[in-house]
C-alpha cells in the first residue's frame, strides 16, 4: 500500500471528512498540521503545485489533491486502485 500523506489545519471540516474517507477505505496516513508544524505551509503550497488550501493529499509524492478530488475517486471506484 502507498504512503499517504495529508495537509491538514485546524478547525477544518473538509480535512476531517479526508481523514474518515481514507480511515473508511482502510488507508493510513500521516498528518501533517500546518498550524503546528514549521515550514508545513511552504512545503505543502510547493509540493501541490500552488494550491494553499486546506487539506492536501498526497499518495508516495503523486499529488491527489484535496478532498473533492479525493470523493470524486472513492465515487468512481477507484481510490483503491490507487492506493495499491
Amino acid at each position: 500500500m502507498k504512503s499517504v500523506t495529508i495537509y491538514t489545519g485546524p478547525l477544518c471540516n473538509f480535512c476531517d471528512a479526508a481523514k474518515r474517507l481514507l480511515a473508511r477505505n482502510n488507508a493510513e496516513y500521516k498528518e501533517i498540521n500546518i498550524a503546528t508544524t514549521d515550514g508545513a505551509i511552504d512545503e505543502m503550497i510547493k509540493k501541490a503545485n500552488g494550491r494553499r488550501t486546506v487539506p492536501q493529499i498526497f499518495f508516495d509524492d503523486q499529488h491527489i489533491g484535496g478532498y473533492d478530488d479525493i470523493r470524486a475517486l472513492e465515487k468512481e471506484n477507484k481510490l483503491q486502485e490507487l492506493l495499491k
